[in-house]
This record gives structure tokens, C-alpha cells and sequence, in this order.
């Protein structure tokens, strides 16, 4: 059995959930309450979310699982057929693991009200900034798409899809305005309509704890 490190507002944990969902492979969730402790950093010397653990190895980063488990289990698969739809949804995907997530990490803001001494409102004016930056982008892709497909990359779910639906509900989360981003949010409609998308939702997790708790959450 593959065991999956995360917590429930761990993005890109609900990368690794939607895809193991979308394969209807079975997984034990070990929720992790602080990735910081030395416990978990015996287990995942990056000390990071998520980890999976598979014959007694643990592994990090999201992105090298998802590949894992499509190499692993390829049926059904989360790239379009086509090499060239294929590449534009590893395109966007990418651009949200490498170009929106690490700029607003838990890791970058805590050092930023830590260590410089940021308020929280200018923390989350850095947040709201490159959040919003980075989806206007992927609007500005979708819209260059003709015609409109009911996810990012045509009539079935990609990486792309388990990509963007985190990010989009990292800045509902927050609050942050996202009304303008109308492609985006039809297809984040879409996703939330499939089974596996909606089992990997922070609110579908065992741990947790309720909206109210969400600024105190470590999260990645």
C-alpha cells in the first residue's frame, strides 16, 4: 500500500491526491501536523509536503510523484494524446510548481514576517501580488486556446487541471479577488464536479480542522 505524507492544506499534496484519486489507486493518508519536527525530517531529509512512501522508500516533491505514479500506473492517463497538447499542459503545470508556488511558499513568507520583519499585511500584499500575476497568465493561455474545452486541455482532466485547482482554491482561501479569471474558474467548476477532484479538497481530508484554522496552517 502507498502511504502519502501530507496535511490537508498541503497544495501540492492535492496534486499527488487528485492523481492517485483519478487512477483509483488506494493510498493510507499519514497527515502530518509540522513538517518542521526532526521526526519528519528522519522520514524526509527536505522536510517538506508531500512524501510517499513505497516499499519502505520515502520520496518527496509532487511533481516527481505524479510523473512516478503515471509511469507506474498509465491507465487512464493524465496527459492528453496528442505530443503537443502534451507538452502545453506540462507547460502549465510547470508554470504553476516553479513560477507561482515557490514565490509565496509558507518557507518565503515566514522568513519575509520572521526574519525582515514584514507585517502580515505586507506579506499578504507580496502573496496576493504573485499569486494573481501567475493567473493572469494561465487566463491569457486558456484564452489563446480555440476552441474553449471543458478542462484546460480538452474533455478530460490533465495535469494541468490537477495543477490549477489548488492554486485557484489557495487564493479563495485567502480571499484574494479572482472574478475576472473566467476561463480558470469554469474550469475549476468542471474539476469540482468529478469525484476524484472533490475527494482530494482540503475540506475531504481526515485532518481537517475546519475554515476558521486556515492562517495558522503550515502549509506548501
Amino acid at each position: 500500500m502507498i502511504k502519502l505524507y501530507t496535511r490537508y492544506r498541503n497544495s501540492a499534496g492535492q496534486r499527488v491526491r487528485t492523481t492517485l484519486n483519478l487512477k483509483d489507486i488506494p493510498y493510507d493518508y499519514i497527515a502530518v501536523d509540522d513538517m518542521r519536527t526532526e521526526t519528519y525530517r528522519r522520514k524526509n531529509p527536505q522536510g517538506l509536503l508531500p512524501a510517499i512512501e513505497i516499499d519502505g522508500t520515502i520520496i518527496g516533491q509532487s511533481t516527481a510523484i505524479v510523473e512516478w505514479i503515471e509511469e507506474a500506473y498509465p491507465t487512464p492517463s493524465i496527459f492528453p494524446a496528442d505530443p503537443m497538447e502534451r507538452l502545453a499542459a506540462r507547460s502549465f503545470s510547470q508554470f504553476i510548481a516553479c513560477e507561482i508556488h515557490p514565490i509565496h511558499n509558507h518557507r518565503v513568507r515566514n522568513y519575509l514576517t520572521s526574519r525582515e520583519q514584514w507585517s502580515e499585511s505586507k506579506s499578504m500584499a507580496w502573496y496576493t501580488h504573485w499569486i494573481t500575476e501567475g493567473l493572469l497568465t494561465l487566463e491569457e493561455i486558456l484564452k489563446r486556446r480555440s476552441p474553449e474545452t471543458t478542462f484546460c486541455f480538452g474533455d478530460e482532466p490533465s495535469i494541468a487541471d490537477i495543477y490549477l485547482v489548488p492554486v485557484v482554491g489557495n487564493a479563495r482561501w485567502f480571499g484574494i479577488p479572482i472574478g475576472r479569471f473566467r476561463r480558470i474558474l469554469n474550469i475549476v467548476r468542471s474539476c469540482e464536479k468529478v469525484e476524484a477532484f472533490r475527494k482530494a479538497m482540503p475540506d475531504a481530508q481526515p485532518d481537517y480542522l475546519g475554515r476558521e484554522y486556515g492562517h495558522k496552517e503550515i502549509i506548501s
